[in-house]
């Protein structure tokens, strides 16, 4: 892994980079970089199959993202985080250890807490919060 002194080099040439074009304000567009196409197909291959998985770090990254930007887009991110993490797991040499699925939940309670108070009140309920423990 000499080749790529940082996972962002290896992202880089894989063609899996996400496209960075702002100027005056204005956002461009993000679409990643040419690149490595048999090393972005079968990574992006991986990255459906990911989604697929149950309780999983990468699976919860991509029905996260798949909500906001669509599917496609979401695999891309994907296989991009899956290269990334092979860089780590490569250059480290250290054993993949995976987040969990409730990552995103566990990373901000405050905002999962109000996310769910606020459905609550639309659907015309009233609720008192308790910290207990």
């Amino acid at each position: 892994m000499t080749r790529f002194p940082t996972a962002a080099h290896l992202a880089s040439w894989a063609g899996l980079a996400p496209g960075n074009n702002i100027t005056g304000g204005k956002r461009g567009s993000g679409k990643t970089t040419h690149g490595d196409v048999w090393l972005t197909e079968i990574l992006v291959q991986c990255a459906w199959a990911a989604a697929r998985t149950r309780d999983t770090y990468l699976s919860a990254q991509f029905w996260r993202l798949a909500r906001r930007i669509g599917k496609k887009k979401a695999a891309i991110a994907v296989a991009h985080s899956i290269l990334v993490i092979s860089w780590h797991l490569l250059a480290d040499d250290r054993d993949y250890t995976d987040l969990g699925g409730d990552y995103f939940t566990r990373r901000n309670t405050d905002r999962q807490r109000d996310r769910l108070v606020g459905q609550l009140h639309n659907l015309g309920y009233r609720v008192t919060l308790d910290k207990t423990a």
